[in-house]
C-alpha cells in the first residue's frame, strides 16, 4: 500500500499542498524550500498513529507545538490539516482516506484540539468527528481515534500502515562515536545512533542474507573491500567488520569506527531498502558518496521498490541521482519557494519542463535548473564571499 495523494494546509513552509504521489517520489528544491518538512508530514502521521508512546499531543509537543508547525502565511485560517489517500499502487482505486484538522484554543491554555477527523473506506465514510459524544465532552477532541485501539478497530489496517512508516538519515559521527557521546537516543533513532543494535536484533539468517547483498555492492563501490560481516566483541557489543586487501595478513581488518562516512551511509541506505515493505523516507541519500555511485542509486531504489512493493520518498539536491533515464516526470516533485509559502509542482505538470524534456534534455538538468534560486545565478555577488 502507498500514499497515493496528499492534501495539506498550513504545514510549515506550505500554505497548501495538493499532489499525487508515486511509488518512488523524488523531492527537489533549493535550500530551506521545505524538503525535510515535507517528509515530516508522514513522520507526524506515524507519530500520531502510535498507540504506545505516541498520539497527537505528543507528536505536536515533539515539534514545539502547533504554533511551530503552522505556516507563517496562515493568517485568517489558522487550521492545520492533512489528508491522505491510500491505495495498492499509484494506478489503483483509493482504498482509504484519512483526514485530520487541528486548531488551537483562542485564549486560556491555548491547547490544541481536533477540528475534525474523518476516515473513508472504499468511498464509504466510516468515521466523522466531532460526533455526538465529542460535543458532550470536548476533552475527547484532544486525542484522535487513530491512536486509540478502542476506537480504531474499523480502520486498524490503515493505522498499522501509518505506524510502519520508516525514516533513516544516518549521521556517521553519531554511530562512530556512540560510546563517547553517550547521549539520549531520539525516539525511533532517525539518525542511526543505534543502527548496529538494529542489525543485531535482526534474525541471524535474515541478517546474513542482507549483509551478503550489501557486501556485493560494497565490493564495487569501496576499493579493495573483500568481506563484510557482523560480530560481537568480548563485551557482547555489536560491530560491523570489513576485510580489505592488504600485503600483511590480518592487517586489512577494520571495524565501523574506521569506515568512511560514505561507506557507513551506503550500508545504512541498502540495509533500509532491504529491511521491509513499509514506506521509506530518505533524506539526501547521495551525501558523502561518489557521483558514480550516486548515479546507480535510482535504479537500485526502483528494483527494491518493485521487489518489496514499498513506497520510497526521497529528498535530493543531486544531479547524478536524477540523471537516470528511467525517472518519469510524475516521480519528481519540485518545491518552489514563493512569498506566501512553498509551491509544489510535479515535473510532468510543468509545461516548460515537458517542453525541454521533449527536446532531449535530461531530467536532472531541466528540473534542477528550474528550481535554482534566482540570486544564485548572479555569480558575481556570490563570489564576493
Amino acid at each position: 500500500m502507498i500514499v497515493k495523494h496528499l492534501r495539506v494546509k498550513n504545514w510549515r513552509n506550505f500554505q497548501s499542498i495538493d499532489t499525487a504521489l508515486q511509488e518512488r517520489q523524488f523531492l527537489v528544491g533549493p535550500n530551506a524550500s521545505g524538503k525535510s518538512n515535507f517528509l515530516d508530514i508522514f513522520r507526524f502521521l506515524r507519530d500520531v498513529a502510535k498507540t504506545e508512546g505516541g498520539g497527537m499531543q505528543k507528536a505536536l509537543k515533539d515539534r514545539g507545538g502547533l504554533s511551530k508547525i503552522r505556516c507563517f502565511a496562515a493568517r485568517k485560517d489558522p487550521e492545520v490539516s492533512i489528508e491522505i489517500e491510500l491505495a495498492k499502487d499509484a494506478e489503483s482505486p483509493t482504498i482509504w482516506i484519512y483526514a485530520i484538522g487541528i486548531k488551537q484554543e483562542n485564549k486560556g491554555t491555548r491547547n490544541s484540539y481536533l477540528s475534525y477527523e474523518k476516515v473513508t473506506q472504499n468511498g464509504k465514510l466510516i468515521l466523522e468527528r466531532p460526533n455526538t459524544e465529542d460535543k458532550k465532552d470536548p476533552q475527547r477532541l484532544t486525542q484522535t481515534f487513530l491512536e486509540q485501539i478502542g476506537f480504531n478497530a474499523e480502520f486498524r489496517p490503515m493505522a498499522k500502515f501509518l505506524q510502519s512508516i520508516n525514516y533513516l538519515h544516518l549521521v556517521p559521527q553519531l554511530l562512530r562515536y556512540a560510546d563517547r557521546i553517550q547521549g539520549r537516543i531520539i525516539e525511533d533513532d532517525p539518525f542511526g545512533q543505534s543502527f548496529l543494535e538494529r542489525i543485531a536484533k535482526t534474525p541471524e539468517k535474515t541478517r546474513r542474507a542482507r549483509l551478503k547483498k550489501i557486501e556485493e555492492a560494497l565490493k564495487i563501490a569501496v576499493p579493495q573491500l573483500q568481506q563484510l560481516e557482523f560480530m560481537r566483541d568480548s563485551n557482547g557489543k555489536p560491530h560491523l567488520q570489513a576485510t580489505y586487501q592488504h600485503w600483511r595478513p590480518k592487517a586489512g581488518l577494520q571495524k565501523e569506527d574506521q569506515f568512511s562516512d560514505g561507506t557507513l551511509r551506503l550500508i545504512a541506505f541498502i540495509w533500509s531498502l532491504l529491511e521491509g515493505d513499509s514506506p521509506l523516507l530518505l533524506e539526501e541519500p547521495e551525501l558523502s558518496l561518489n557521483s558514480g555511485i550516486v548515479a546507480q542509486l535510482a535504479p537500485l531504489m526502483y528494483k527494491a521498490q518493485r521487489v518489496k512493493g514499498r513506497q520510497l520518498i526521497i529528498s535530493t539536491h543531486s544531479e547524478a541521482l536524477l540523471s537516470d533515464g528511467g525517472i518519469d516526470g510524475a516521480e519528481v516533485l519540485m518545491l518552489v519557494p514563493k512569498t506566501e509559502g512553498t509551491k509544489t509542482i510535479l515535473a510532468s505538470d510543468d509545461a516548460d519542463v515537458r517542453n525541454l524534456l521533449s527536446q532531449g534534455f535530461g531530467m536532472s538538468e531541466v528540473v534542477l535548473d528550474s528550481i535554482k534560486p534566482e540570486m544564485v545565478s548572479k555569480v558575481s555577488q556570490l563570489t564576493l564571499f
